[in-house]
């Protein structure tokens, strides 16, 4: 099979349009592409691009021929073994004369194949494509620490470098029309006046001339004492601080490390964590995670403990959503913060405890934040964790979402059922 490969150089961008319309039309093979690599990857490797390959077929363009035109008859030899319309098959084993496209195969097709790279934003892009983040919202202003300038009309006093020279200048120029209108228009008169005296053969009028031209010329020295430009037309730019809007986002993820979760069952859950970080990162400047990890008890570690740390003993979920309403009480306020809770688990508990978790998250947990997903990850049937959620995924559907995974293989797929656009969205 032979193979085309795209090496030209798209020196200073000028081929980003035609790789933008390249990449739009060709949308379901690439997505398929970056469905595959999500899935056989490690995670550390998940978003560093992707070889895409195109078959040759589905890169033709339609074109426009010229036919023979008229009428012709033809007349074709028949045989015994085909009727119009049938299809007949490539010789097996390479065998018979082909158009010479492709390369030789033990099952007589060869196909052409076109292949590109793919870098980490367009990867991104089709990754997380048709998704979004459930209950979005713009948290207030906290902290005010950031700021940024932004043009604020005009003022008359500021700095030389802020001086707004058109402004100033029309300023000056509206001064000068408005202190100087009543001379000119006296002047105007009095040339017209002058005018028809200059023409007079009568010496009155030629001693009137004579005043004239003096009236004129004071009224001419007076407009001309009118400063060009004074202080009071000095116009500068205007520059106010404001806070800058940032979006900032925490991330509680929250999992179960009792003696029941192997090591497989937290890479997966590692997996599922680590998409839902890079997604929030598609949709807000700061990111903020929380590790929140239990067994009987709960603690908030770091990310190397939460994943690798080993523990034994028994199960206790409500330990971990107690210390979690605790953080997000003691620092991120839901009105400043946009608040999106994990929590990944074999789905094993206390029998008397999952009553306990359903009533921290309806009336303590749930109320406060964007969304809450939960993933039980295990081959066996749901656990009584799963059933005793279900009782709270109906009333808070739009901020609680629960999924099944088995495999590492379905990790994307369940994440792309949680985050799935809405179709009224």
């Amino acid at each position: 099979m032979s193979m085309i490969i795209d090496r030209r150089l798209n020196g200073k961008n000028k081929s980003t349009v035609n790789r933008k319309r390249f990449l739009e039309r060709y949308r379901k093979h690439i997505k398929n592409a970056v469905s595959d690599a999500v899935n056989k990857r490690s995670i550390t490797d998940v978003v560093s691009g992707s070889e895409v390959t195109i078959p040759t077929k589905d890169l033709s363009e339609p074109v426009f021929r010229h036919g023979k035109g008229g009428k012709r008859h033809h007349v074709h030899p028949g045989n015994k073994q085909f009727n119009p319309g049938d299809r007949i098959k490539r010789p097996s084993g390479g065998g018979g004369s082909g158009s010479g496209q492709g390369s030789a195969s033990n099952s007589g097709e060869g196909m052409d194949e076109f292949s590109f790279q793919i870098n980490h934003d367009e990867f991104l892009e089709f990754m997380f494509d048709n998704l979004e983040l459930p209950n979005l919202v713009r948290k207030q202003l906290a902290d005010m620490t950031r700021f940024e300038t932004r043009q604020a009309g005009f003022t008359t006093a500021g700095s030389p470098d802020r001086l707004n020279v058109v402004r100033s200048l029309r300023s000056a120029h509206a001064r000068r029309i408005a202190l100087s209108g009543g001379s000119r228009r006296e002047i105007r008169a009095l040339k017209k006046e002058l005018r028809q005296m200059e023409v007079s053969p009568d010496e009155a009028d030629q001693l009137r001339v004579i005043e004239l031209k003096e009236r004129i010329r004071e009224l001419n020295a007076k407009v001309k004492k009118l400063p060009f430009i004074d202080d009071f037309d000095l116009k500068y730019n205007n520059v106010v601080k404001v806070p800058s809007p940032s979006d900032k986002a925490v991330m509680f993820c929250v999992m179960d490390v009792s003696g029941s979760m192997t090591q497989d069952i937290k890479e997966m859950a590692k997996r599922f964590f680590m998409l839902l970080y890079l997604f929030l990162q598609r949709s807000y400047q700061e990111i903020e995670v929380v590790f929140i990890r239990h067994h009987t008890a709960a603690k908030e570690v770091d990310e190397n403990d939460f994943f690798y740390s080993r523990e034994t003993g028994g199960t206790i979920v409500s330990s971990a959503l107690e210390m979690t309403r605790e953080v997000i009480d003691q620092r991120y306020n839901p009105n400043d913060w946009n608040i999106y809770v994990a929590q990944a688990s074999d789905g094993d508990n206390w029998e008397g405890d999952s009553s306990v978790c359903t009533k921290i998250l309806r009336e303590h947990i749930l109320p406060k934040v964007q969304y809450f997903c939960y993933v039980e990850i295990t081959d066996r049937a749901q656990q009584n964790l799963w059933h005793e959620y279900q009782t709270i995924a109906e009333q808070f559907k739009d901020h609680f979402a629960m999924k099944q995974i088995k495999s590492p293989g379905d990790i994307f797929p369940v994440f792309r059922e949680l985050f799935e656009r809405k179709a009224n969205a």
